[in-house]
């Protein structure tokens, strides 16, 4: 009889703060935003609002961290 496959186990924190799309890039929210934000120009918060790609070996290990590897 074979031995049942240990079930993986995803990181809540790390799912928390990223997000895989259908393609397999790795999407983050961008920091700067939470609050001081009078003094940032509007130019910049807009730009703060949007998902950034990760890349190389960070994104690798954020795809293993949420079982996706």
């Amino acid at each position: 009889m074979k031995k049942p496959s240990r079930r993986l186990k995803i990181r809540k924190s790390v799912s928390s703060r990223f997000e895989v799309t259908k393609n397999g890039k790795v999407l983050r929210s961008a920091s700067f935003r939470r609050h001081l934000r009078r003094h940032k120009s509007k130019r910049q918060l807009r730009r703060l609002k949007k998902k950034h790609q990760v890349y190389g070996k960070f994104a690798k290990k954020v795809k293993r961290l949420l079982g996706r590897l």
